[in-house]
């Protein structure tokens, strides 16, 4: 697993209905591979499912996800091909401030391939700027 935390100035609402809303995604996404929702929800629930365009590498392509793990205003999760999961956990900290952790979970699959291949390091690159970009769009809506 990969995991990085941010606290945000921003109510865990306002957090957590822009991470359910998967058009708002290819915005928050630091990994730079959300292009776009293709099809889905309004807002994500347990076991919806919903489409993106990606890209890796300079290669386009399509993925879909489906939400495994959901405690409105606490906690979703999605799994794509492979099974692996990007989770967010939001915790209340008071005074309108909520600490985002947000998890790339590999431990579904084949850890050792995501290992060899140096993705680890990658994706928590992604996390680390897609958590800053949650930040900046939380403070400011």
């Amino acid at each position: 697993m990969v995991a990085r935390s941010i606290e945000v100035d921003a109510p865990v609402k306002r957090i957590f209905d822009l991470l359910a809303d998967p058009v708002r995604h290819s915005e928050l996404d630091g990994s730079g591979t959300v292009l776009g929702s293709v099809f889905g929800p309004q807002r994500l629930e347990l076991g919806s499912e919903f489409g993106m365009d990606m890209r890796m590498l300079g290669l386009p392509y399509r993925m879909t996800n489906r939400v495994v793990e959901f405690e409105e205003g606490r906690l979703i999760a999605w799994k794509h091909v492979g099974s692996h999961r990007w989770r967010y956990v939001l915790e209340d900290l008071g005074s309108g401030r909520t600490r985002v952790t947000e998890t790339f979970d590999y431990t579904w699959g084949q850890a050792y391939l995501y290992v060899l291949s140096g993705a680890p390091a990658r994706n928590a690159r992604g996390i680390e700027e897609t958590l800053v970009r949650l930040k900046a769009v939380a403070e400011q809506d």
